[in-house]
């Protein structure tokens, strides 16, 4: 297995969402290796390692990130958490639109700004692809998820303005057993009721947890990195190679089948994306030397078991 990779030079960092899957996880990371770490928390600061914001009134607490070397932004209402409706789709939106615009006119108002902000956004933003493989050259694609990540990712022009350099981290599915989308699918997939969803055609870009904290990380610690970068495995499967490789790993049966339509009540419009299909590659991290601890779909689930 490939070691993550390691920044030799103590970094001050605030991460926003470090509450969340992926936030705690790199939280931890970052502090297991010596890292200082100021957590954004949406009320009063209560401890020294707290900053305080409120995305929704567009308020952060500027003078408590004031000598921070690099910001990384992941919060934003959980996209499968709940039935789309009109309501919860706003919420997805402004979640993340105002929240980016709060972080980026904080920093961009500092004397000193830092070096970095990673924005973490998704591979929503290419739509529905299909069979075809695309990288970060790609353009947005149409629909409600890439209308979102279009504005998300704008909402950091004021930081970039102010010479920051930013990078769009723009994530898969992350395999993890403690939360988000396959948080849901592992209990599922262990009781023997798992299966493909439609017909399983549709491509998943996934990632492992462990390698998207990596990822993160590298985009902190490379220089040479803005704009979007696509934090996704270099394998992508279809949710029929998904469902085939959760029973070889779970030694479990994967007899049943989600069809469309139970989804689409089940889900409400998210359903549209979950039969999307998104072929999508990392380009950018293979170029800079990003070495994946577990590049398959088998050793991203095996990873998350652990």
């Amino acid at each position: 297995m490939v070691t993550m990779q390691r920044s030799p030079i103590r970094k001050r960092v605030a991460v926003t969402g470090a509450s969340g899957l992926i936030g705690s996880a790199l939280v931890r990371s970052l502090r297991t290796d010596g890292h200082d770490v100021l957590r954004l928390v949406r009320r009063p600061a209560r401890t020294a390692d707290e900053v305080e914001w409120d995305p929704e009134r567009l308020y952060v607490d500027a003078a408590g990130l004031v000598g921070v070397d690099a910001v990384v932004h992941l919060a934003g209402a959980g996209v499968g958490e709940r039935r789309w409706n009109e309501a919860y789709k706003k919420e997805i939106r402004d979640s993340r639109v105002l929240g980016t615009t709060a972080i980026s006119q904080a920093l961009a108002s500092l004397a000193n700004p830092p070096e970095a902000l990673v924005c973490g956004t998704a591979l929503g933003w290419y739509g529905d692809t299909g069979t075809r493989a695309v990288d970060e050259s790609a353009p947005a694609g149409t629909g409600f998820l890439p209308s979102v990540c279009v504005e998300w990712e704008a909402a950091a022009a004021p930081a970039e303005e102010a010479g920051i350099r930013v990078t769009y981290a723009r994530t898969g599915l992350v395999v993890a057993r403690e939360g988000g989308a396959w948080g849901r699918l592992f209990p599922v997939f262990r009781a023997g009721l798992g299966g493909r969803m439609g017909d399983g055609r549709q491509y998943w870009s996934h990632i492992s947890l462990h390698d998207e904290v990596a990822a993160l990380r590298h985009l902190v610690d490379t220089p040479a990195l803005s704009g979007p970068v696509n934090l996704t495995a270099p394998e992508p499967v279809t949710n029929r190679e998904v469902t085939a490789a959760m029973g070889r790993v779970l030694r479990r049966p994967t007899l049943f089948a989600v069809p469309a339509p139970v989804l689409k009540v089940v889900l409400g419009d998210f359903a549209d994306d979950v039969l999307g299909s998104q072929r999508v590659l990392p380009g950018r991290l293979l170029e800079t030397g990003f070495d994946f601890a577990f590049p398959t779909i088998d050793d991203a689930i095996r990873a998350a078991l652990r």
